[in-house]
């Protein structure tokens, strides 16, 4: 086999269901480019997460996707020039370039893409956010890019969800942020409700909030997409609520995590259809 145009990687665990490397496989394709896209599990491989990202841009990466649980680990390694990013305090998307590694997080504009792309202009109104992890925090400021009033957190590691609780309310003084222990309690009155756990996902199932709790809210948004249609979605469509499946995020992280590792064009439009497809 050639060696291709563009080497790429992703590097997490559980995630040999990931879609990634087919849609990055469908962006080079459009450009005329052979593009290699791994999946770097360090427990399959047999080294620690560090060691492989260390390893990488001496192999010919141009650059690799973060997921979990990695994503605030990896911000130490990397430069940010973005101080939104530095905010955010977690990174998905490493280049390499000139000697450097630089960090990005295309979690938090997908996100924005797509909250937009299914709800308009519409807004967001008081937000539970269950998971205050490296994607959890990406959302979370994403929210408050959408102009939330009211952000309320809930993490089973409560000093987490009041660390980003702290860096939210520096960031926006106007909007309220506050932190739960009970997730169903938090969800009383709540018009959103996000998943930003990995209850739910293949080897995760499950759900982190009652369907009893979600009545009378709005919309629903899941991080997981693998599967697309979790038990948390599931039970928010069959209450009525607007669904943001995880789906639309990978598809936006992934396409603007392209633009950052080629600079190259994208119909958009294609590539969701070949990836449905």
């Amino acid at each position: 086999m050639s060696a291709p145009d563009i080497l790429l990687g992703l590097i997490g665990d559980n995630i040999a269901a990931s879609r990634s490397p087919r849609l990055h496989e469908l962006c080079g394709a459009q450009n005329g480019k052979h593009v290699r896209y791994d999946r770097l599990v360090p427990h399959d491989i047999g080294a620690s997460w560090d060691t492989i990202f260390a390893g990488l841009a001496a192999k010919g990466y141009r650059g690799t996707n973060v997921t979990y649980p990695y994503k605030e680990k990896v911000v130490a390694k990397v430069e940010i020039d973005d101080p939104l990013v530095r905010a955010i305090g977690a990174v998905n998307t490493a280049i390499f370039e000139n000697g450097h590694t630089k960090g990005f997080n295309t979690d938090y504009s997908g996100f924005v893409a797509a909250y937009t792309r299914q709800r308009a202009a519409m807004p967001t109104g008081v937000t539970l956010m269950i998971g205050t992890g490296g994607v959890g925090r990406a959302v979370a400021f994403g929210l408050i890019a959408l102009g939330a009033a009211e952000i309320r957190l809930v993490d089973m590691d409560r000093a987490k969800a009041e660390d980003l609780a702290a860096d939210l309310r520096t960031a926006a003084p106007d909007t309220t942020v506050t932190v739960f222990d009970s997730a169903a309690e938090a969800a009383k009155g709540a018009a959103g409700l996000i998943n930003c756990t990995p209850v739910g996902m293949v080897g995760k199932e499950g759900t982190p909030l009652p369907a009893t709790a979600m009545e009378g809210a709005e919309w629903a948004f899941d991080a997981v997409y693998t599967p697309v249609e979790t038990e948390f979605l599931t039970d928010a469509a069959a209450q009525g609520l607007d669904i943001i499946s995880g789906w639309e995020l990978f598809f936006f992280q992934g396409v603007h995590a392209w633009g950052l590792f080629t600079n190259l064009p994208l119909d958009q439009d294609r590539l969701r259809q070949d990836l449905l497809s």
